[in-house]
């Protein structure tokens, strides 16, 4: 009887630890499985941000580069001036979003005198020229920039309305300012879509890509046509400068960072294609955010090796005209 009394006890026990040791191994894993969902879903949403954002910056050098022929090395300061325009601007009016409203407009008037003052005059001329000139007014915007500003980052605040987090798991927040920066990049492309494909103004836009001698001979001055496309362009650069600012800052440097992801968006959706250069953001940015967590140390590569993969397979891009 002692044996056998010995021998339950000792079966409860172990049974009694299996149980816990499998009740504690699944809830591990469980929580395992809920971390994993929560980065996963944290950046996805990181991705989407930073992809539509460059999709605002990207969008206008891929019109500029489509329906006026230019190169323009320059579409990247004025990223880094809608930044330092957020910066003065909500200083003085107190909120990024109304500094967004009256930067927009002052972004797009630089741009029309940029256009009328030097890059008119390149559409005649051959890809050497319009690089040396854009860059030429790389240089001159940092310097106005170093002038201005100064060389050191400046932060931006975010506002104190859109400074709390909205709890999307138990586990994970997310900021309300960077939902909103996505809405706001949302209705800025669906707008500018709109005015595309639905408009006068965007078929004439359109039909300039494709024939702007046919422009010419319905009696629209294609002048003032590229004017406001170069200055449209300008404009959807200073705005995603101005809606990163609060997250990202502004500094030095930040214009040739967004160039050069910029011109690699263009490459991938197609010359001239909106919806190459949406699709191409979405997935730059994705694979930006992914990258710089499981391969930190590849995070760059990975777009560019999605760049020649693009290539390989669509040599004038997604959505780019044989």
């Amino acid at each position: 009887m002692c044996d056998e009394a010995i021998h339950l006890l000792i079966r409860q026990i172990l049974v009694g630890g299996l149980l816990r040791f499998a009740r504690n191994e699944g809830a591990r894993q469980a929580r395992a499985a809920t971390g994993l969902m929560s980065l996963i879903l944290i950046q996805i949403l990181n991705g989407l941000q930073y992809g539509l954002l460059l999709f605002l910056a990207a969008s206008g050098l891929t019109l500029v580069f489509g329906i006026l022929g230019v190169i323009n090395l320059a579409h990247g300061s004025f990223y880094m001036i809608g930044a330092y325009m957020a910066l003065s601007l909500t200083g003085y009016f107190g909120d990024i979003f109304i500094a967004l409203a009256a930067g927009i407009p002052l972004a797009f008037l630089l741009g029309m005198a940029i256009e009328w003052l030097f890059v008119r005059h390149l559409y005649k001329r051959d890809h050497l020229q319009q690089v040396l000139l854009t860059f030429a007014l790389i240089l001159v915007f940092n310097e106005a920039q170093q002038t201005i500003w100064g060389n050191y980052p400046k932060s931006i605040p975010t506002p104190s309305y859109l400074s709390s987090s909205i709890s999307l798991t138990p586990e994970l927040g997310y900021s309300v300012y960077r939902i909103a920066l996505m809405a706001i990049c949302v209705a800025l492309a669906l707008g500018m879509m709109f005015i595309i494909q639905k408009t006068r103004v965007g078929r004439l836009i359109r039909a300039a890509e494709s024939n702007p001698e046919m422009v010419e001979a319905l009696g629209f001055d294609s002048r003032i046509l590229f004017r406001m496309v170069f200055a449209a362009g300008a404009a959807l650069a200073a705005a995603a400068g101005m809606l990163a600012a609060p997250v990202e800052s502004a500094y030095p440097g930040i214009g040739e960072r967004v160039l050069i992801i910029s011109f690699v968006v263009v490459v991938i959706g197609g010359i001239g294609s909106i919806r190459g250069a949406f699709l191409g953001s979405l997935l730059i940015g994705l694979a930006d955010a992914f990258g710089k967590v499981f391969v930190p140390k590849f995070s760059s590569v990975l777009i560019y090796a999605l760049m020649a993969l693009v290539l390989v397979l669509r040599p004038n891009g997604l959505f780019g005209r044989s």
